[in-house]
């Protein structure tokens, strides 16, 4: 086993800022710490600081065991990669640099077939087996066969963008834990994950004797998981640690009893400071006709003095307010309406029609189509009118598919992307996209557009990319694009996987007032509480409504 160390890191932005404060705590062996708090904090920085990504600006980590990342990115990797390449990136390193080598060996047999070449490979072989690459292909066998169903061999080769992101976050997740590193470091373990893998990822975390540091933001995962839970607060001066030494069920009340001492402290401070200046300044008073007031006086000003430099107790950590205001508009009755509608090698047909006004969940499985059904209706369907095309400037990828999608008068589908893939806002800043606009999003000026982000808690990111926020801010921006848009028909796939629980709640309350049809992709189960229809992809490859949300639902049974 192993542990780390954080003693009093900080961390500042590129433009300045400090980000992170005098950051200390620490996970000690076996422990299952999770590291919280708002969308922006830090926590992924922090992380990366640990992994040895980011150099901290002040401050040090200690750890002893190897250590095994899985960063934030795992579940939405859309380049050429392989599923070898992706449990390579999670191996020891030993093992990397050893790949590497037999990689270029092979292909150099392939270039030039001579004695050198071949004695080189024969080398980078005989290396491969030293530092146990056969060992881990044995556990990478175990781990596609658990996470995809097919064994290694089969898969090596195959491109990890054609895995859905619960397919790449379980294979990761399977490599790490079974894996020789002591301690992980796990950002957001449990997004993609459907909520068998979600409940299998919590059996897991319990079993283990490994050291785990994660941040999440599933209050159920939290709650079953966590035995201490490290807080990222939000201050002025810079973001800094609380560490509840006990699990979620206690952390609210603990932390609202914090919040009040603060409170507390903070106003005996200022009585203590109020009365040391009036005993200061009767003593003056008194000095200017009566000398032998003039030590008391001098003391006074001491004893004022060394107070204020002492200064005030920690000031009460900011909390975050999210604001959403989705509008929608008024369509026609249906607002979405499938005739045998089946998803090409995906599931069978089905019949659905959607009334305007309906909060529809999607649930099922990871890989079973959900988010290629919100896709293909957010291509405005089968055969689109003008009036159906998707809001924003994102190309959305056709959906192969037989029978009939239509969307109904006046419905106007705005696409909320589970993997935040926008490549029309990458390099742009958030000033920049709001002031711009687009075919359905008029252009704003910079004082509208600062109090547009303020209400997503984004006023501070406004100078920055879109591609350099946080999972979670990149989310919060994704759902102001589609407030501004005019969309009357919201399709969100996992729209809070990345949410912290105060943005998740604020969407919550902007769905509620949404003046159109919802349908979201979700394995949130506290999320899904607030739907009007389920609508489930069984593992037989049928759709169904039950009454009641079902997730015990298996893989789709299919040939992989």
């Amino acid at each position: 086993m192993g542990h780390v160390d954080v003693g009093g890191v900080g961390y500042e932005l590129p433009d300045g800022r400090v980000l992170l404060d005098d950051i200390t705590f620490r996970v000690g062996d076996g422990a299952k710490v999770a590291l919280v708090g708002a969308n922006g904090s830090g926590k992924t920085t922090l992380t990366r600081i640990i992994a040895g990504d980011l150099k901290a600006h002040s401050g040090s980590i200690s750890r002893s065991g190897g250590l095994g990342v899985m960063r934030q990115f795992v579940g939405s990797v859309r380049d050429s990669s392989t599923v070898r390449d992706l449990l390579l990136a999670v191996a020891p390193e030993r093992i990397q640099q050893a790949a590497a080598k037999l990689d270029k060996a092979e292909l150099a047999m392939m270039e030039d077939d001579t004695e050198k070449t071949q004695l080189k490979y024969a080398q980078a072989v005989s290396d491969w087996g030293e530092v146990g690459g056969y060992d881990a292909e044995v556990l990478w066998d175990v781990c596609t066969t658990a996470a995809l169903g097919v064994p290694f061999d089969r898969c090596r080769w195959r491109e990890v963008k054609t895995l859905s992101g619960g397919e790449q976050k379980r294979l990761v997740l399977e490599a790490l834990l079974r894996g020789p590193d002591e301690v992980l470091i796990l950002d957001e373990p449990d997004n993609y994950l459907d909520v068998p893998g979600k409940r299998w990822l919590e059996e897991q975390l319990r079993s283990s004797d490994k050291t785990v540091l994660y941040i999440s933001h599933d209050r159920e995962l939290l709650a079953n998981t966590a035995t201490r839970i490290v807080t990222v607060e939000l201050g002025a001066a810079g973001n800094t640690a609380w560490t509840h030494g006990g699990g979620f069920a206690t952390y609210h009340e603990a932390r609202r009893h914090r919040f009040e001492r603060f409170e507390e402290l903070r106003k005996r401070w200022d009585e203590e400071h109020a009365k040391l200046r009036a005993q200061m300044l009767m003593y003056k008073q008194k000095a200017a006709y009566n000398s032998d007031m003039a030590s008391r006086y001098r003391a006074s000003q001491t004893r004022l003095r060394k107070f204020e430099e002492a200064g005030p107790p920690q000031a009460l950590p900011r909390e975050q307010k999210v604001s959403m205001r989705l509008t929608g508009g008024r369509t026609g009755k249906r607002a979405v309406v499938c005739t045998q509608l089946e998803l090409t090698g995906l599931m069978k047909p089905f019949d659905l029609e959607v009334w305007y006004g309906e909060r529809v969940a999607v649930l099922g499985s990871n890989g079973s189509g959900k988010s290629h059904f919100l896709r293909l209706l957010a291509n405005g369907g089968s055969d689109p009118d003008v009036e159906h095309q998707p809001v924003g400037e994102v190309k959305i990828a056709p959906v192969a598919h037989t029978g009939n999608a239509k969307l109904g008068a006046r419905v106007r589908p705005g696409w909320f992307a589970q993997t935040h893939e926008h490549p029309e806002l990458m390099g742009r800043t958030l000033l920049e996209i709001l002031h711009r606009g687009d075919d359905h999003r008029e252009g704003m000026g910079r004082e509208l557009a600062s109090r547009k982000l303020d209400r997503y808690e984004l006023a501070h990111a406004a100078e920055q990319t879109f591609d350099s926020l946080s999972g979670g801010q990149q989310a919060r921006f994704q759902i102001l694009l589609l407030e501004l848009s005019g969309a009357t028909l919201l399709l969100l796939d996992e729209p809070t996987d990345n949410l912290d629980v105060e943005s998740a709640e604020a969407l919550e309350d902007g769905l509620d007032a949404f003046d159109g049809t919802v349908l979201a992709v979700t394995h949130d189960r506290w999320f899904a509480r607030g739907f009007d229809r389920y609508l489930v992809f069984g593992a037989d490859g049928s759709v169904y409504e039950p009454d009641e949300p079902v997730w015990d639902e298996g893989r789709v049974e299919r040939a992989r």
